[in-house]
């Protein structure tokens, strides 16, 4: 008895350590992970935070795609860190916010001469993605391959992934895309991923969140939320007939309304077309504005790139393992300005959740 007490006690009192990469979510982790995604893209809005301790930069990407960045911080002979910045101050990264019609989430993106991105993020036929987060998955999975094979050469199997907002964004589509090209064989079976999102917004529709939570759903993918913050609560969803299962309750109802008499099944049908129409018509002019529109102010930025078919769908929804930082009752007396849109979305705030976990818990 003694013996399990002392092993449990050496558990709790023990720092956390980069070289353990176990399943689960763990604090310590999260707040050296958290400040790798924003402390060097955000240095003026991240003074607060501590400088990462174990890991070390060793490479800062140029602005590519629709100026997209990652970094690389290593902890010799432990991990690697994979961190995606967020949404920059410039007009073609909100563009790619709102570019968000859904593209399949198998299949191909002419985005260059030359460069033509093949995908796999899912294999459910009915899983779709946001296009603006697929198009940076695409240019920076391409300088990202070949850092995880130099690491990879140099012992490091343990890789995070990681990023803030728009980066949280695209750290899900880059999980799914490496876990996939390492089932095909392109990166070792041995090599390990563990994704920690933070404000990440929704990245897809209901059947990639599935898939996706397959990947990840013990213990290895988080996203980190305050739930002031309104920013994973986008991108907005409008959920239709159509984005239900082949076996569902409004298809049993079209055969019940079938099978009525005739003044009752016309009542009846009418009432359904107006409750089903609504929703069509939203998602339709979603794709229209978000899809169609945008991608020619994209082109503007991208001159070379080839929209294709967009997906049937605008069914967005939360996705992977989402961890809520607990607000404390002083969280609003420091963080209570209602006309600052960012207030609850900024590093200060995450910050300030972050220290009150280590103090809680």
């Amino acid at each position: 008895m003694k013996t399990r007490f002392l092993s449990l006690a050496f558990c709790l009192f023990t720092p956390f350590s980069f070289a353990q990469f176990t399943p689960g979510f763990d604090i310590g982790e999260f707040s050296e992970v958290y400040s790798m995604s924003v402390k060097y893209f955000y240095p003026k809005e991240s003074e607060m935070l501590a400088d990462p301790k174990e890991f070390k930069l060793k490479y800062t990407s140029d602005s590519m795609g629709l100026d997209n960045k990652w970094q690389l911080w290593v902890a010799e002979g432990k991990a690697a860190s994979i961190s995606i910045r967020g949404t920059s101050g410039r007009p073609e990264s909100w563009l790619e916010n709102f570019y968000a019609a859904m593209v399949p989430a198998r299949g191909s993106l002419k985005l260059e001469p030359g460069f033509t991105f093949d995908y796999t993020l899912a294999h459910n036929p009915g899983a779709a993605v946001h296009v603006g987060w697929l198009i940076a998955t695409a240019y920076l999975s391409r300088d990202i391959l070949p850092k995880i094979d130099s690491c990879y050469a140099q012992g490091i199997k343990n890789f995070y992934i990681n990023g803030h907002s728009q980066g949280g964004a695209i750290s899900y589509l880059m999980t799914a895309h490496l876990y996939h090209l390492q089932a095909g064989g392109r990166l070792p079976a041995d090599i390990r991923f563990k994704t920690y999102a933070s404000a990440a917004p929704k990245p897809g529709n209901l059947y990639f969140a599935y898939d996706y939570n397959l990947l990840t759903q013990d213990g290895w993918g988080y996203n980190v939320v305050n739930p002031f913050d309104w920013v994973p609560e986008t991108f907005l969803s409008v959920q239709k007939a159509d984005d239900f299962n082949e076996v569902n309750m409004l298809n049993h109802l079209q055969g019940t309304i079938r099978s009525m008499p005739v003044l009752k099944r016309a009542l009846a049908g009418t009432i359904y077309k107006k409750l089903k129409r609504p929703s069509a018509k939203a998602q339709k002019r979603y794709q229209k504005y978000f899809g169609k529109v945008t991608s020619r102010f994209i082109r503007k930025y991208l001159p070379e790139y080839e929209p294709g078919d967009y997906f049937p769908s605008s069914n967005y929804v939360l996705t992977g393992n989402i961890y809520v930082l607990e607000a404390p009752a002083s969280y609003s007396g420091h963080f209570n300005g209602k006309d600052e849109l960012m207030l609850h979305h900024k590093p200060a705030a995450y910050h300030y959740l972050i220290e009150h976990y280590k103090k809680t818990r």
